[in-house]
């Protein structure tokens, strides 16, 4: 907690587009400070989020990666996620967007599958209402680091991959 209320607001705001690629969000997280205490944070991060406007995801999602895969997946596993995410970005215009968080390695990839292939049912509006809340669950988890572990860079953790994998 230390390094959110001390660092400047301009160090501050990098930091936040890490967590969440939202210059509005990142903007009302940090005009907020000091906080108290984590709760008090998430509380504000949660509520920045919720305020985003369509504009302001879609800024976020242009800077998301795909959701990372254990090391040891088999080739067949990475061709059918590449062709599942190819179908929703043709059906949604944006990068698939899910929390991992407290998924043990041997789940990710069905629940990574199993999720496109459920949301991809969804019209606009109703996947617009998931991806807001998944980029809600990314940014407030990888804010917990930040704030416990006085990291400067929220995407050093939480479902970060290198393009493509």
């Amino acid at each position: 907690m230390e390094h959110v209320n001390a660092a400047s607001a301009q160090e501050l705001e990098q930091t936040l587009l890490t967590c969440l690629h939202s210059h509005r969000w990142s903007g009302r997280v940090a005009e907020h400070r000091p906080y108290p205490d984590l709760a008090s944070l998430l509380a504000a991060a949660d509520e920045a989020a919720y305020d985003l406007a369509w504009g302001d995801l879609t800024e976020a999602l242009a800077a998301e990666p795909l959701p990372a895969l254990p090391p040891d997946t088999y080739a067949a596993a990475h061709t059918a996620l590449s062709a599942a995410h190819a179908a929703y970005e043709a059906r949604f215009g944006h990068v698939f967007v899910i929390c991992l968080d407290g998924l043990t390695p041997d789940e990710v990839l069905d629940h990574i599958l199993e999720a496109i292939r459920s949301r991809l049912t969804n019209d606009p509006e109703e996947e617009r209402t998931v991806v807001a809340e998944e980029l809600r669950r990314l940014a407030r988890e990888r804010l917990v680091d930040v704030a416990l572990s006085g990291a400067g860079n929220c995407a050093t953790s939480h479902n970060v991959a290198a393009p493509g994998t």
